[in-house]
């Protein structure tokens, strides 16, 4: 869902020659990297082989997926336990969580409302701004993702989607009440042990590729994790890249604006989006 260079999507890049897609999930043969630890140091030419596998991962294209293999049949969810008796019993949620991980209702309700003050923000491609993804914009939402990557590694990736099944996807932005920023959130919705494997991937490559600082922490959800993509010196623009697992949920959140950034109010609306979702029923 990248940010790998100042120019925002990923382009389209002439991709190495095909590799073979290892156990790990990265392409044989990239580069062994030691991570970074000073701010605005970017990583130089060789890194860039691998940069597009690595924010892949990071903005939402599930090369995780592709390379884990789950064994498991869908059990029967289990509601969750119902709070204690009240004199008059309220209608049942429209949207929310399950005590098994299991969200149920629509990608709109389930995603965090507009914060007061912000208004919504630019389309993300082809998928506007506030918008449940119908079946064949998931499907092409994958086509997306794979797009330019070695045939091998596309043909993984759909082949391991297939298995998982997207089964619903949303998305939101919102734009800042002094508009120096924008927020994309994003909802994708799978298997659990998959989306739980892809976060726990997604955190290894973004804290040790080198390729990103670290962002701030997201208090309440040791999952969640925070990146920032490298900026030049007096970059005017910078990044912020947070990914969590909620369940059957992968969130993700993008934040781009001017340098430098509010990481602490973004970071409320992640935290806000993570309470929204949290089992065993999605706060209003």
């Amino acid at each position: 869902m990248s940010e790998m260079t100042e120019a925002s999507p990923i382009p389209e890049q002439q991709a190495p020659a095909e590799p073979a897609v290892t156990p790990a999930g990265t392409p044989a043969g990239t580069p062994t990297v030691t991570p970074a630890g000073t701010p605005g140091r970017r990583p130089g030419p060789a890194l860039r082989i691998a940069a597009a596998v690595v924010a892949a991962a990071l903005l939402g294209v599930g090369i995780g997926v592709g390379v884990i293999k789950v064994e498991y049949d869908d059990a029967a969810p289990t509601a969750a336990p119902a709070p204690a008796a009240l004199p008059s019993a309220s209608a049942s949620p429209s949207f929310g969580a399950k005590s098994n991980g299991t969200h149920f209702g629509s990608m709109r309700d389930l995603l965090v409302p507009l914060p007061e003050g912000y208004t919504l923000g630019p389309d993300d491609g082809a998928y506007g701004n506030d918008t449940e993804l119908t079946a064949d914009q998931r499907t092409a939402w994958i086509e997306d993702s794979v797009r330019g990557y070695p045939q091998k590694l596309q043909d993984a990736i759909r082949s391991q989607w297939q298995q998982f099944q997207l089964k619903g996807a949303g998305i939101r932005s919102y734009v800042s009440p002094d508009t120096s920023f924008t927020v994309t959130m994003w909802l994708l919705q799978y298997h659990q042990d998959a989306v739980k494997a892809d976060n726990t991937w997604v955190s290894v490559l973004g804290s040790d590729s080198g390729l990103f600082r670290i962002g701030p922490d997201i208090a309440g959800h040791s999952e969640a994790h925070c990146y920032l993509p490298f900026a030049d010196p007096g970059a005017k623009i910078d990044r912020l890249i947070c990914s969590a697992a909620e369940g059957d949920l992968r969130v993700e959140m993008r934040v781009e604006g001017i340098a430098p950034l509010p990481k602490d109010k973004a970071v409320t609306i992640f935290n806000q989006q993570l309470d929204r979702l949290a089992r065993p029923g999605a706060s209003t």
